[in-house]
């Protein structure tokens, strides 16, 4: 589904990745691990060519979309989750998901009815203020918005960072449910490891803006842990 080929990535003067190789497969779940600092947001913005700058090839189901603008590619069926949810202050629950429908590609300003059953919660409460919601409710709107889109892909940078422990498992649930269930791509930034090791089918180890390893999720050892991981 993606194709990445010696992606250099930078902010303004600065050097992020370097030269990074990697390929998604339909239909899996993808992880990405390593420190804090390595690379892995940058890369995910490099995929959506969101604030920074690229040099390399990116395809998307065989198209070339490096030189395509944010939404175009959002258009073609790449959806975002970012960290910290970014909800956007001042709309409502049910405008917030709404924004995700501006990158469908029938152009429809309407909400598929699988999120309502995914979320029970943010249907009961569609005028509330999103920004007023919990964390975990505000990451259960972030993955309805990118839903909206009807994306084929969906990018998460760190799900489960920062909300409460009786809500992390729902929302490791509901990914593994879009995953298996509705069969959609999911390339996942986690640092919760078992986790990691339950959900994902591949993954990968950036370090100092490279793959320094990559696998199959049987192959994600202690010893890969250790040495990619440990503070």
């Amino acid at each position: 589904m993606l194709d990445v080929k010696n992606l250099h990535a930078y902010y303004d003067s600065s050097h992020i990745l370097h030269g990074i190789d990697l390929q998604i497969r339909q239909g899996e779940i993808f992880c990405l691990l390593g420190r804090n600092g390595v690379g892995k947001t940058t890369f995910l913005k490099s995929l959506l060519g969101l604030k920074v700058r690229t040099e390399g090839t990116v395809q998307f189901e065989g198209r070339e979309i490096a030189d395509l603008d944010t939404y175009e590619r959002a258009r073609l069926g790449i959806a975002y989750v970012p960290q910290g949810r970014e909800i956007v202050p001042g709309l409502s629950v049910l405008e917030n998901i709404r924004l995700g429908c501006f990158a469908r590609r029938d152009r429809k300003v309407t909400i598929p009815d699988h999120i309502w059953s995914m979320f029970p919660f943010l249907r009961e409460h569609l005028n509330r203020r999103g920004t007023n919601l919990s964390g975990g409710q505000q990451q259960q709107l972030a993955i309805a918005r990118a839903l909206a889109s009807e994306p084929s892909v969906v990018l998460m940078d760190e799900p489960t960072e920062g909300i409460q422990p009786n809500v992390v498992q729902e929302i490791e649930r509901t990914i593994v449910r879009l995953n298996r269930e509705f069969g959609l791509t999911i390339i996942l930034v986690e640092q919760k490891v078992q986790f990691a090791r339950t959900s994902c089918h591949r993954f990968a180890f950036i370090e100092k803006g490279q793959i320094a390893a990559a696998g199959a999720a049987a192959d994600l050892s202690d010893a890969l842990l250790h040495r990619y991981m440990a503070v």
